[in-house]
């Protein structure tokens, strides 16, 4: 029999629509990046310029086997400005894709993520617009590339498509898993 308070759980649940889900097989594979990470990386800071090096910690949890929620911190290259980050990651079965967002204190814009993994189930493409490095005042399209290498190490790679169509790396970063 259930409790009083298991009752009102479920009721509200099925008040508001929602019934209980069971993490299916990417919200699992989102899993593998809970915990906590080094991060190398270098980027572009500004077109034609030459990239820029940096170095931070990112944590990882769960929310719920549902979610990921990664943030990260950091210094601004060049200022050794403190930076924080913050990701979110899950799936929508509805939509059958990955969703989530992306945020910095040194920025303004929120990225919003929709993405889908690779057959071999070690690549997750998130596809987002934001605005463009070119400094145009145009919105232009993103891809963050998750890449997983082993239980320890994984990739992301950021790139920006240019109105040719091609598309362009502006940052690279390795996160190894703290022992």
């Amino acid at each position: 029999m259930a409790t009083k308070t298991e009752e009102v759980t479920e009721k509200q649940m099925t008040d508001c629509g929602g019934m209980k889900i069971e993490p299916q097989k990417e919200h699992q594979w989102l899993q593998q990046l809970v915990g906590d990470w080094t991060c190398e990386g270098e980027g572009a800071m500004d077109p034609g310029q030459p990239p820029v090096k940096w170095s931070g910690t990112e944590s990882v949890r769960s929310v719920g086997g549902l979610w990921t929620v990664a943030e990260g911190a950091g210094e601004m290259p060049g200022t050794g400005e403190p930076t924080t980050t913050l990701m979110t990651l899950g799936y929508d079965p509805q939509k059958k894709r990955f969703v989530g967002t992306f945020m910095g204190s040194m920025m303004t814009n929120l990225w919003v993520y929709e993405g889908s993994l690779d057959a071999s189930g070690n690549l997750l493409t998130l596809d987002t617009e934001g605005p463009n490095m070119a400094g145009e005042g145009k919105m232009a399209k993103y891809q963050d590339i998750v890449e997983i290498k082993s239980n320890d190490l994984r990739l992301l790679r950021s790139r920006m498509q240019g109105e040719d169509g091609k598309w362009n790396e502006v940052m690279t970063a390795t996160y190894r898993r703290k022992k």
